[in-house]
C-alpha cells in the first residue's frame, strides 16, 4: 500500500496511473475517490494488495472542509455554476448547531447530480453533462460527526468523520436546504481512510518506494493467526485451516490474517465453527482461506 496525499487538480485515476508508471506496476487501484478539487489521502493498492482493496474502500473516512452559505450550485461545489441569486446568511449559531446535528446518523442521501453513481448502466455525471437530468435515488449512509469548527461571514470550516459512500458536498448542499440559504464546498481534504492519516502519506511529486507499507502491516486490528508448514501448504491448496494445523487459534472475527513463519501474510480467512453437537455432522472449527497470496 503507499499512502498518497493527493493534491488539487488530478482525479483519483490519474494518481493511480502515476503510481503505475513511478513504481512500474500494472496492478494498481485506490480505495476510494476523492473529486478533482479535493486533497488528502488517497491509500493506493499495489500488486497483491489490490485484492484487500475492497477491506479499505468500506472504512471510516474523515474529512476537513470549507462550506459556503449564500448559494447552491450543479455540483454542490465550487466547480459548478450558481443554482440561484445569493441570500443573505441570517443565522445564528444555535440553529446552525441544530441544522448540523441533524445531519449526524444514518439516513437516506441523495447523491450529487455530478457524481459516479450509476442510473441505468450510466455514471451520473455522464448524464448531467449530456443534459439529461434524472432522478436520483437515495443510498442510505452515516455520519458520525458533523461539527464546526469555526465560523467566518458566510463560511463554515467543518470537520466530518463518515461511512463509506458518504459524499460531503452533498452534506453542505443539505445543510444549507435546511438553513434556507443554500450551500455548497469550496475546500475537501481528507484526513483519513482506511486505517491511514495524513502522517502516512506521501506527496504525489516526490512518490517514494521506501514508503510503501509491506503487506503483514495491513489490517492490522484484525486478529493474526502464525501457520505451521502444514497449516501454510493447506491454505495455498486453498482448504480449510484446522486447529492443529495454527500455532493458536484466533478469537471471533469476520476475518483473520494467516502469517507464515516469517510473518508474512500468506492469506485473508473467514472462521467457520465446529458442527452443533447432535447434528449428525461432523467437522471441526476452521478457518476458510478467502484470498490467498501464496501459490
Amino acid at each position: 500500500m503507499l499512502v498518497v496525499d493527493k493534491p488539487s487538480g488530478p482525479t483519483s485515476h490519474d494518481v493511480v496511473d502515476r503510481v503505475r508508471r513511478e513504481l512500474g506496476q500494472r496492478r494498481v487501484g485506490h480505495t476510494g475517490t476523492l473529486d478533482p478539487f479535493a486533497t488528502g489521502v488517497l491509500p493506493v493498492c499495489v500488486g497483491m494488495a489490490t485484492r484487500l482493496a475492497r477491506f479499505f474502500t468500506d472504512g471510516e473516512k474523515a474529512y476537513r472542509a470549507t462550506v459556503r452559505l449564500g448559494f447552491a450550485t450543479t455540483t454542490d461545489d465550487l466547480t459548478g455554476e450558481p443554482l440561484h441569486e445569493p441570500r443573505a446568511v441570517a443565522v445564528d449559531d444555535e440553529g446552525l448547531r441544530a441544522a448540523c446535528a441533524a445531519l449526524v446518523g444514518t439516513f437516506p442521501q441523495v447523491p450529487p447530480a455530478f457524481s459516479a453513481k450509476r442510473v441505468g448502466g450510466r455514471r451520473l455525471y455522464d448524464l448531467a453533462r449530456a443534459g439529461r437530468p434524472v432522478e436520483r435515488e437515495a443510498v442510505r449512509v452515516t455520519v458520525h460527526a458533523f461539527d464546526v469548527l469555526a465560523r467566518d461571514g458566510d463560511r463554515l470550516d467543518v470537520a466530518v468523520r463518515c461511512g463509506p459512500g458518504t459524499y460531503v458536498r452533498a452534506l453542505a448542499r443539505d445543510l444549507g436546504e435546511a438553513l434556507g440559504t443554500g450551500a455548497h464546498l469550496t475546500a475537501l481534504r481528507r484526513t483519513h481512510s482506511g486505517g491511514f492519516g495524513l502522517d502516512a502519506a506521501v506527496p504525489l511529486d516526490a512518490l517514494d518506494p521506501e514508503r510503501l507499507v509491506p503487506m503483514e502491516a495491513l489490517l492490522p486490528d484484525w486478529p493474526g493467526v502464525a501457520v505451521n508448514a502444514r497449516g501454510r501448504e493447506a491454505v495455498r491448496h486453498g482448504r480449510d485451516l484446522t486447529p492443529d494445523l495454527a500455532e493458536a487459534w484466533p478469537p471471533d472475527a469476520p476475518h483473520v490474517r494467516l502469517l507464515d513463519e516469517a510473518g508474512r501474510l500468506v492469506a485473508v480467512a473467514v472462521p467457520r465453527p465446529a458442527s452443533a453437537p447432535g447434528s449428525g455432522l461432523e467437522f471441526p472449527a476452521a478457518l476458510h482461506p478467502d484470498i490467498v497470496f501464496e501459490r
